[in-house]
């Protein structure tokens, strides 16, 4: 099979794997009498297994806490959150210019599934992406230094299409974890996106850099060629909380109901046995 006729064409269309099943392809083909357009159908979907393939890995090496995708978000549940902007920047439009996409809103609103579910449509178009906690990534990049491997761990956070900064700001930042921060940006600066989520507002972002000039700096930087969107509401476990605790207490109030009463003693017949 590595001396196939075929194989220095597939290998320059990309689809040498096909030659692992063109055999089998064939005597199917031929088996059920399929037209050459019918045989290539077949010939093709090694496209679609190679593209699955492809999906599974890169969503697997974003590093995604869990699969979150925009059929699955309520937006009914978030009436400030624009759905016709999501799916605008589901596009993946402000990846390919390399610009920002900054959201800030309270817990529990959908910063992290909508960041989530823009990382999967930016793998699905081809972008490399990296999800990451941001305290978790300070973490990594500070025990990086005492290993040797910090050069080569921020050159992968620098060079993927699209980074993903989970709840930035919620932990407090140290020196160190700032300056890695300030690097971070400054390396991405119109060569990558950063699709960023906080709970703090933007007016607190400078504090946590705990150094004025390297706040400014890197703030400058990172809103230069950005989008900010705040969210608000009520936070989605809190709502689901109290409409678990509404739904129990409507079972208990039916059941209840349901109680049979003790039969009524009938006066009107009562003897008394002396």
């Amino acid at each position: 099979m590595l001396t196939h006729p075929l194989l220095p064409k597939l290998r320059q269309l990309k689809l040498a794997g096909m030659l692992q099943t063109l055999e089998a392809r064939s005597a199917l083909a031929q088996e059920n009498k399929l037209s050459p357009v019918e045989f290539l159908a077949i010939l093709l979907d090694e496209i679609d297994r190679r593209e699955r393939t492809r999906l599974l890995r890169q969503e697997k090496e974003a590093g995604f806490e869990a699969p979150r995708f925009l059929s699955q978000f309520d937006f009914s549940a978030v009436p400030t959150l624009s759905r016709s902007l999501v799916l605008e920047m589901a596009t993946c439009v402000f990846v390919a210019a390399h610009e920002n996409w900054l959201l800030h809103g309270p817990s529990g609103v959908g910063k992290s599934h909508v960041a989530t579910a823009v990382g999967h449509e930016a793998i699905r178009l081809g972008y490399s992406t990296l999800s990451v906690c941001t305290h978790r990534l300070l973490s990594d990049l500070y025990a990086a230094r005492a290993d040797g491997t910090y050069a080569r761990r921020l050159k992968k956070l620098v060079s993927v299409d699209l980074l993903i900064l989970d709840d930035f700001g919620l932990r407090p930042v140290t020196a160190t974890g700032a300056e890695d921060l300030y690097e971070l940006i400054h390396y991405r600066y119109e060569k990558g996106s950063i699709l960023l989520t906080s709970n703090r507002h933007p007016s607190e972002w400078a504090e946590l850099f705990g150094n004025e000039l390297l706040a400014s700096a890197a703030l400058d930087r990172l809103t230069h060629h950005a989008r900010v969107t705040q969210i608000t509401g009520e936070s989605y476990r809190q709502r689901e909380r109290k409409q678990r605790s509404f739904a129990a207490g409507s079972t208990e109030v039916s059941l209840r109901n349901e109680t049979p009463e003790p039969p009524a003693l009938n006066h009107a017949t009562e003897k008394t046995v002396l």
